[in-house]
């Protein structure tokens, strides 16, 4: 099985491991003093050194005694991409072909929570979306990097719910920031697989559930823009560094293109899977729900 290397809470503290089928691998509690978290430790270049130490272990806890985090909890950037399904550029009805370039915006990590961590509907709004993506994960950084180069500095992949408050993209001229960073609207996780060469990302199968019932279907085989040429354009401006985790593109078929629009609301359950890469779950409760009143 593909190595899956996660971030946790427990007992209050953050840590990181490697899951097993019996548990995880409690990897930060024998080498945080030497790489504090994920980020630390893709930054040393030393992932594959805790996989192998890893799969020589025995679970030290399992599942539920953890609370998932995002795989890279102190990511410096988060940048998403938007339209990169060929039936994703046909919703807008516009009469535009695909643009030569992916449309960019910016995620704060606060705005994601973990596997098995609900979503969260906020109070501003009950337009809550749901959008499956696949994740990049940085492993090497650069700048002008060039896409016959691109996939050598990805070091792992992941998995994305990159939940929006609709009528919050809307709530300024051209501008989306508002409605893709509420607190805890969207979801990265369970963990991140290692990146292992083109074959492993020429065509995975993306899907996203709600309820069970299948609302996005597509290939990576279809994306307007390849994970090649999205790593080349973002370093073109910024210096991408490891532990930055780009967000990929979702399929059409979510929530606000259905007739009429289905939000996301309490006691929902949403699923994204990806081959290869496992299935990330998500419920949603409303803002404020359990605190003392």
């Amino acid at each position: 099985m593909t190595a899956r290397l996660l971030s946790f809470i427990a007992n209050g503290k953050r840590g990181y491991g490697l899951a097993k089928d019996g548990g995880i691998v409690d990897l930060s509690a024998r080498h945080g003093g030497e790489w504090r978290d994920l980020r630390a430790a893709v930054e040393a270049g030393v992932i594959d050194r805790l996989i192998e130490i890893g799969e020589g272990l025995s679970p030290d806890m399992a599942e539920s005694d953890i609370t998932f985090d995002i795989p890279v909890p102190s990511a410096e950037k988060i940048i998403c991409v938007g339209v990169n399904f060929p039936d994703r550029n046909a919703e807008y009805k516009d009469g535009q072909e695909a643009p030569p370039n992916p449309s960019l915006f910016p995620r704060f990590a606060r705005s994601f929570v973990g596997h098995n961590v609900p979503l969260t509907r906020p109070k501003a709004s009950e337009q809550l979306d749901y959008e499956g993506e696949i994740v990049i994960v940085i492993g090497k950084g650069g700048r002008h990097i060039a896409e016959r180069d691109a996939l050598s500095h990805v070091v792992g992949l992941s998995l994305c719910d990159e939940g929006t408050l609709r009528d919050w993209v809307r709530h300024a001229k051209f501008n989306v920031t508002q409605g893709k960073n509420f607190d805890g609207s969207g979801s990265i996780g369970p963990w991140f697989v290692p990146f292992t060469d083109d074959e492993q990302i020429a065509d995975i199968e993306l899907t996203a559930k709600v309820n069970g019932e299948l609302r996005q279907s597509d290939r990576t085989s279809r994306m307007i823009f390849s994970f090649r040429k999205i790593i080349h354009y973002i370093s073109t401006f910024t210096t991408l560094v490891p532990g930055d985790m780009i967000v990929t593109g979702t399929p059409t078929g979510a929530g606000a293109r259905l007739d009429p629009p289905v939000w996301l609301k309490p006691g929902d359950t949403v699923e994204v899977s990806a081959t290869g890469l496992g299935t990330l779950v998500n419920g949603v409760v409303d803002e404020g729900a359990g605190e003392a009143s």
